[in-house]
């Protein structure tokens, strides 16, 4: 296997661990963590599952990962970027910052759209990254 895409993998995965044990220093958060009791727990387990059929069964392993990817992809898409890109009620711009306030952001949260932060931004940019090592093996 390519070095990239194992960079990648390890890094996706350990970023995401991050949504279920959190990610935090006494000056801020990353990300808080929602537990093996969560979603982010379950799709960690997912991704894992992905990652091995695609060490152990490489040909079908690697659509199987994709598949998994883009599942997620869409997901990320629907909470987050679909609000930014188009818009959102107040209350959902609401509730989102009000759940996300105390994260590390590198774009000042606005009244008219989600603004994703920075720990979204990246995992967003690391699961992009796998889906391109799926389709176009990364070397």
């Amino acid at each position: 296997m390519n070095v990239l895409t194992i960079v990648l993998q390890a890094a996706l995965w350990i970023w995401f661990l991050g949504a279920v044990i959190s990610y935090r220093t006494k000056k801020f958060t990353l990300v808080d963590g929602m537990g093996v009791k969560s979603a982010e727990f379950f799709m960690l387990v997912l991704y894992s599952a992905g990652i091995a059929a695609f060490y152990v069964f490489p040909s079908a392993g690697r659509w199987i990962l994709f598949g998994i990817l883009m599942l997620w992809f869409v997901a990320e898409f629907m909470f987050h970027w679909r609000y930014t890109i188009f818009g959102a009620t107040q209350r959902k711009i609401d509730g989102y910052n009000k759940c996300f306030e105390g994260t590390l952001c590198v774009f000042p949260r606005r009244e008219t759209r989600l603004v994703p932060d920075l720990y979204h931004i990246v995992q967003h940019l690391l699961i992009l990254g796998n889906i391109f090592c799926c389709l176009i093996p990364c070397s």
